[in-house]
């Protein structure tokens, strides 16, 4: 696990920050989610800056991450929730609130600040809405930038910037801003968005600042302990290490408070039973077998050729991550993971040339399985074998084996495959039924061309009466 668990205070409002901060500890969690309220840090209380000395110095001696959420109820209009909004006539009073919540954070050593829009007044139209948010964002970004904190902007249903891509889109329009990035709520995928939470990770990928957990249901917008929705939490916290995230996750069930450590315990309890590898391929790829293999590939290189093809017979065929990805499309499988070992003993004990031999050979002369296994395994072997890598996967493209073509889009098409082949390798996915999140940095390499042919490729299905594949759609959606 890259990222850090933790709990928001505004489900534990009914303690003192201080006692909540300790409960949160000795439960286990190693960061926190502090929103800004009445009793827990207040803005404009006499006497803040002197209790965010204190907070700062309890964090630190509880070894905590944090991050400062600014989505407090009643903190700035006694009357009516939320308000004053970034979208709404009168907007400064919220400008200052984040500002102040950046002050704060950057005191506490804290990772970001977390921010919504609000809901857009019936009296103001979209496009005044949309200049307000950037005029609004605008400002709290010299703040952010002054202080060297980063801002994350939360979709969140019902308000005005309600989807990921929203977000996205804002962000580009001001220029894809440094101090800019996205929290991301994985229960408001589950109630609002078009994809899934783990899509939505990937999507959003390296603009991550800030992940919330909680579980909801489709079309409805209230928090809900894990289990009792629709998330997929393995699926979800295993797509968050896929993308290398590692900031503060930490678990929102703001009306929760009534009974805050008993809930807090259970969602740990959750998050750790999501997290805990399968224990049959975790066995199977540390197989005494595998051990074995590996020595002997070390000692006579020339016997991976008769070890290659048995991995499958003896330490199992299963999908790395079943419960997300039961063909192994994207992760692979049990298999595929004990022949990339292999490929990377064999790495460590030939030269150059007979290395890049081998691997042709491997794949020439092996089964499907095999030549997933060595497709996979490219991403493990050094520069020197590049080009000899670049001929099987090009060599994979060709086929209409799902599995070997999810395997020849993994890391090393990424890195190495050429423009013109890789856009093609991307549609190749979208014909054979890949899902894109198979497709390795997909997001950044995406370009123009790429989506112009995509959206060609969706004219020619409509036009047919077929349907268009979703994950076409998505990236058509994402980019426009």
């Amino acid at each position: 696990m890259t990222f850090h668990l933790g709990y928001g205070t505004n489900g534990f409002a009914n303690h003192r920050l201080d006692e909540a901060l300790r409960v949160i500890a000795d439960l286990g969690y190693t960061a926190v989610a502090l929103t800004l309220d009445h009793n827990h840090l207040d803005p404009y209380a006499e006497g803040t800056d002197k209790q965010v000395d204190h907070i700062a110095d309890l964090l630190d001696r509880l070894g905590m991450r944090s991050v400062v959420e600014t989505g407090a109820r009643y903190l700035l209009d006694p009357t009516r929730k939320h308000y004053p909004t970034l979208v709404c006539d009168e907007p400064e009073r919220r400008i200052d609130f984040l500002n102040r919540a950046i002050r704060i954070a950057a005191d506490l050593g804290a990772d970001c600040v977390s921010f919504w829009s609000g809901i857009k007044p019936s009296t103001v139209d979209d496009q005044t809405a949309w200049r307000r948010m950037l005029d609004g964002i605008g400002e709290v970004l010299d703040e952010a930038d002054a202080r060297g904190v980063p801002v994350g902007l939360e979709p969140e249903p019902g308000m005005f910037v309600e989807h990921l891509s929203d977000a996205l889109r804002l962000r580009e329009e001001l220029g894809a801003p440094a101090h800019f990035g996205i929290t991301l709520d994985v229960g408001h995928c589950v109630a609002v968005e078009p994809v899934d939470a783990p899509t939505c990770i990937r999507r959003a990928a390296d603009l991550l600042v800030n992940v919330q957990l909680d579980d909801m249901r489709t079309g409805v917008h209230e928090h809900l302990e894990f289990g009792e929705g629709e998330l997929n939490l393995p699926a979800t916290l295993a797509a968050l290490s896929e993308v290398g995230y590692t900031g503060v996750a930490a678990v929102e069930l703001p009306r929760h408070s009534h009974a805050a450590p008993v809930v807090a315990s259970r969602a740990l309890t959750a998050l750790r039973a999501a997290l805990a590898p399968d224990p049959e391929w975790v066995s199977n790829v540390d197989h005494p077998w595998l051990v074995e293999a590996e020595q002997k590939v070390r000692r006579e290189p020339a016997s991976v050729a008769s070890l290659f093809p048995a991995v499958g017979r003896k330490v199992g065929r299963a999908p790395l991550r079943p419960e997300s990805d039961p063909q192994g499309l994207v992760h692979g499988s049990v298999d595929d993971l004990a022949r990339t070992r292999l490929l990377a003993v064999l790495a460590e004990v030939l030269d150059p040339a007979p290395l890049a031999e081998e691997i042709t050979r491997l794949y020439r002369y092996g089964d499907d399985a095999e030549r997933r296994g060595v497709l996979r395994g490219l991403a493990a072997l050094p520069a020197t074998t590049v080009d000899a890598g670049l001929d099987l996967v090009k060599d994979a493209l060709r086929t209409n084996d799902i599995r070997l073509v999810a395997a020849a889009m993994g890391g090393f098409a990424a890195r190495h495959l050429d423009d013109h082949s890789w856009r093609h390798g991307v549609l190749k996915c979208l014909f054979v039924g890949v899902p894109l999140a198979a497709v390795s940095d997909v997001d950044r390499r995406a370009d123009v061309e790429l989506l112009r042919m995509v959206a060609d490729y969706a004219e020619e299905r409509k036009a047919a009466g077929r349907e268009v594949p979703a994950d076409a759609v998505t990236l058509l959606e994402a980019r426009a």
